[in-house]
């Protein structure tokens, strides 16, 4: 097989029939055609058909070294700095078709999976470990283009750095019995974003484990026996694109993820039983570095649109006299080119790792993991700042359709624009920074890669200052008293 269509990805979903509930019913028929997930799933066929361009075949797939067939270059392992250019110009293509909006497009997950397959050395002759379940699961998912979901996080039980339960039966997901066919997982975990409409779900236990039924990795398919997606309220205000401009199109749905005495074949799981790798693989392996060059290149492109609309709403209320409006407008312009240079710098300063893959250099992406959890709910307020109560005056598509409409048009224009136009553009402005689709996407932002004072830590203690310091020494040296 090759890179896949839009339609044979909705038909894959489709027929996969996944347990999914929402607002305390199952998803029954079609999930393509439910309210909460029409449109996410057209956005990511959209995705998919782009792959087929004519004129983007070479930027967005490339040959596969085992079936020479075209593949999503999202799985490509890099093995140059111009291979590391190519999958940075491929991701940012995909988020121009969303502005950015979708976090968990399918390349994020590519890259998540290309990550762990180059880093199976770390795996090589441990206890109850896999690695080459890991390269053939990835082998099986850039052959056949899958889309994936995933979980990493427990439940908030317990949130000590050490996790542990006082209950009988499990609340975090763990393993509770092993037989000849696979391993017994029971139990749940957060927060699968576009859980139930993806192919497979990456399962991975990962830090803070003192328990060994706690400790594991593996993948499944979404409609495994047992499995279930228990889906948060959607905030999808409705179909209309002039009220919902971006919610009707790129809700993502987050989920609980429910294991009930699922069992996962053993050539799906990648490893078990092992407190040390669970501790300590994430932290070693190329996951970090190669998904952060991924997740800053689409936050380049949120960040252009946001400066599209802050610009457009200066333009549309002519308010850029004043000094204050120049000096909003140009922090967002000052952090978005600091992450088109952080990026590039990861790039230029890429290492061949120890697996034999092109690495963006990961200390320099850190510091944009810790930059953009900071600035992005401050591009939120400055959207507020700027269009102020416009954001409330905002009709509805019906409003502007009804005898009223000459007035809207009138008492609602600028000095550019009729009332519908503008409204346009405020409505926009509220559904990215005031409806509950815009609240979810600051959250999401903050926390991307978790607690932005845990991010800060972990860079402090990974950054190498012993240069530096040796500076100081040779200074304090040749300050002898005599």
């Amino acid at each position: 097989m090759s890179a896949i269509t839009g339609k044979q990805y909705i038909d894959r979903i489709d027929q996969l029939k996944t347990d999914v509930w929402i607002d305390g019913k199952p998803v029954t028929g079609n999930i393509s055609e439910h309210p909460a997930f029409k449109g996410i799933i057209k956005s990511q066929a959209a995705l998919y058909d782009l792959q087929h361009h004519k004129d983007l075949k070479g930027v967005l797939t490339y040959l596969s070294p085992t079936s020479k067939n075209r593949i999503g270059m999202s799985f490509l392992q890099p093995k140059t700095k111009e291979d590391l250019v190519a999958r940075r110009i491929m991701v940012q293509h995909w988020a121009k078709s969303n502005n950015g909006l979708m976090g968990r497009s399918p390349d994020y997950m590519n890259t998540a999976l290309m990550a762990l397959a180059s880093s199976v050395h770390l795996l090589q002759e441990q206890k109850n470990c896999f690695p080459d379940n890991l390269l053939s699961f990835y082998e099986y998912a850039k052959e056949n283009d899958i889309s994936m979901t995933h979980t990493f996080i427990e439940p908030q039980v317990n949130r000590t750095l050490l996790y542990e339960e006082r209950s009988d039966e499990p609340i975090a997901a763990k393993i509770i019995d092993r037989n000849e066919d696979g391993i017994i997982v029971k139990g749940a975990r957060l927060l699968a974003t576009q859980g139930g409409i993806t192919d497979e779900l990456l399962v991975i236990a990962a830090g803070g484990k003192v328990e060994e039924d706690n400790s594991f990795a593996f993948s499944i398919p979404s409609n495994t026996r047992g499995l279930r997606f228990i889906c948060r309220e959607s905030f999808v205000g409705g179909d209309s694109s002039f009220n919902y401009p971006l919610s009707s199109k790129y809700e993502e749905m987050d989920s609980v993820v429910v294991f009930d005495n699922v069992l996962v074949p053993w050539d799906r799981v990648f490893y078990y039983d092992n407190i040390y790798i669970s501790n300590n693989f994430m932290k070693s392996n190329s996951f970090l570095p190669f998904t952060l060059h991924q997740v800053v290149s689409r936050q380049i492109i949120k960040t252009e649109f946001i400066l599209g609309i802050v610009q457009s709403i200066i333009d549309t209320i002519n308010i850029d006299e004043y000094q204050h409006v120049q000096e909003k407008a140009s922090e967002i312009i000052i952090a978005l080119e600091t992450m088109k240079a952080l990026v590039i710098k990861s790039e230029v300063e890429a290492k061949i790792d120890i697996g034999g893959w092109m690495q963006p250099d990961r200390d320099t992406l850190q510091i944009a993991m810790n930059v953009f959890p900071r600035i992005y709910p401050r591009f939120t307020e400055i959207i507020q700042l700027l269009a102020a109560s416009g954001l409330m005056s905002i009709p509805t598509e019906s409003a502007f359709q009804s005898p009223i409409k000459k007035e809207l048009n009138y008492y609602l224009q600028t000095s550019e624009d009729i009332g519908v136009d503008r409204v346009k553009l405020f409505r926009l402005a509220w559904d990215l920074t005031m409806s509950a689709f815009g609240s979810r996407q600051t959250l999401y932002e903050r926390f991307f890669f978790g607690d932005p004072v845990r991010l800060a830590s972990q860079l402090y203690f990974s950054y190498d200052t012993e240069e530096y310091k040796q500076r100081v020494r040779n200074i304090l040296n040749e300050s002898t008293v005599q």
